[in-house]
């Protein structure tokens, strides 16, 4: 009988590298948001893949920053490094030839890391000489003596099977801790607020950056139709009036947007219902970020 294989998997790096979109190519179902603004995963999201005996269990972490200005990117770093402490193998994803000080924050994190890290170079299809990684795979290589240094594109699905092969090299044996048809341990209310957030951070990512908080009020199924009731949270009144638009026309397009997904995500008819409620200094208030869900 063939021994089954099964472990966590860590996706960790700065914001907007990619690290959302490697894990919805790599579970092939999209379970995290993305969007082109920095720090839009704020809580770490599970996606599994089980092919056969071995089972994958990824975690996409928010991106790690310096900046913590606020209790929210507090809470995000704390999210980001706690993964890191208990899985087999670790991913350190890096955009292209870019480098940040939040990289060199990245790999200051990783020191004490016991699990192989295999370091992910994102975004190749942008590079046409591929020639100038070379210099960047010894630095890379210099820094952090990786297991693997291996350069995809997750939006092209470049080289994801070359990854996925070392990752299953370094997994452990052991039981399958999840049904072979279960891809996230995440609820569905959650995804469908992580949805709304998404749809808002895309339409008016400029104007209201991370002031905003969504929370499912009414969750109903009734078979034929899901209803669901979503408050938007903002800090100011100014944020609120951009935020509903003109007559409602924003609130609408973002409501009527996050609708289409969330009825490909549940297979159903979604009756959505937004409204937008300003609530001062959530962003950097520990209780009212519990109150969100925002919990260790």
């Amino acid at each position: 009988m063939t021994s089954t294989v099964c472990g966590y998997i860590a996706i960790v790096g700065r914001p907007n590298v990619g690290k959302s979109t490697l894990l919805n190519h790599l579970i092939q179902q999209k379970i995290s948001i993305t969007s082109r603004k920095p720090q839009t995963t704020r809580q770490n999201v599970t996606g599994i893949k089980t092919v056969n005996n071995t089972q994958m269990i990824f975690v996409d972490t928010p991106g790690l920053h310096k900046a913590q200005t606020k209790a929210i990117n507090r809470y995000m770093n704390r999210m980001a490094a706690s993964a890191t402490l208990d899985v087999d193998v670790v991913v350190f994803v890096v955009d292209r030839l870019i480098w940040l000080e939040d990289d060199d924050n990245v790999v200051e994190k990783l020191q004490n890391v016991k699990a192989p890290i295999i370091v992910v170079i994102n975004k190749i299809d942008s590079i046409d000489d591929k020639s100038v990684l070379i210099p960047h795979l010894a630095q890379l290589q210099a820094k952090l003596n990786p297991a693997e240094i291996i350069p995809i594109s997750a939006l092209r699905n470049q080289n994801l099977d070359c990854l996925e092969a070392e990752i299953i090299k370094r997994l452990p044996q052991g039981i399958h801790l999840f049904p072979e048809d279960q891809i996230t341990d995440k609820s569905s209310r959650f995804l469908v607020a992580e949805l709304i957030r998404e749809k808002i951070t895309r339409q008016l990512g400029a104007e209201l950056p991370y002031q905003i908080a969504v929370e499912i009020e009414e969750f109903r199924d009734e078979q034929t139709l899901v209803t669901i009731a979503a408050v938007i949270l903002v800090e100011r009144e100014g944020q609120k009036r951009i935020l509903i638009g003109d007559k409602g026309s924003r609130l609408k397009s973002i409501g009527t947007a996050a609708r289409q997904d969330i009825e490909t995500l549940l297979d159903a008819k979604v009756m959505l219902k937004l409204w937008v409620k300003v609530k001062s200094g959530w962003s950097d208030d520990d209780r009212a970020l519990r109150s969100l869900g925002y919990h260790e």
